[in-house]
């Protein structure tokens, strides 16, 4: 698995791009992070970590505003642009999937049909603020356009994941909240979390992306 950092040009300003290349790739995933941190959450990286190894190049980009040391996201068209930047500069020859975690769950799920990409990985999507279930986020979800898999924290203030409509595909991580972390002493360790997370994008992207024949060609 090789890895490759490079900065790009946005629409606004310098966004960065860390690939993890899978040796026989069938599909590449890109993601993006949320507005409360960077590419090296935990969840991130443990996609990016554990994903090539079976087949699937992962590319973590990193927001403008991140990359200049701003402390506060920039408007969501701005994101999109950058975000929409990224998947062009990278011409990728095997299936996109595009997502991300939080606000940049919400830019891959308004940007993925745009971008021709076969599914949406939302990873802690905010759904609403906080105490305010009434102002939801569902229609962008929704409106991806494309298959898409919810991976939501059982203790997520930002949406639980019986607040998603039952037609979706939802993966709960127990005790885990929005950052997809859990307690101490929690029915999961951190780890366990983690890999819940891995394995069912894993599955997920063969299932609905790849198909199962694909799957047995990439490895166990």
């Amino acid at each position: 698995m090789s890895r490759v950092e490079r900065v790009i040009p946005t629409p606004h300003g310098d966004g960065r791009l860390v690939t993890r290349r899978a040796k026989s790739p069938f599909a590449t995933l890109l993601l993006s992070h949320g507005a409360g941190g960077g590419i090296d959450a935990g969840d991130l990286e443990a996609l990016a970590r554990d994903l090539p190894a079976q087949g699937i190049t992962v590319v973590l980009f990193e927001q403008p505003w991140r990359v200049a040391g701003r402390k506060v996201a920039t408007p969501p068209p701005t994101l999109d642009a950058a975000f929409t930047a990224a998947a062009d500069f990278m011409r990728v020859r095997t299936p996109l999937v595009v997502g991300g975690r939080s606000a940049g769950a919400r830019s891959a799920a308004r940007t993925a049909k745009h971008l021709g990409a076969r599914g949406c990985l939302a990873l802690s999507f905010p759904l609403h603020p906080p105490g305010r279930p009434e102002k939801s986020r569902l229609d962008e979800l929704t409106g991806a356009g494309v298959p898409t898999l919810v991976v939501q924290g059982e203790r997520d203030t930002f949406g639980r994941p019986d607040e998603f409509p039952a037609d979706l595909d939802v993966c709960v991580v127990p005790d885990a909240d929005h950052g997809l972390k859990v307690p101490r002493r929690g029915s999961v360790s951190q780890d366990e979390a983690h890999g819940i997370v891995v394995e069912s994008a894993l599955e997920w992207i063969v299932r609905e992306i790849t198909g199962p024949e694909v799957r047995s060609e990439a490895g166990p």
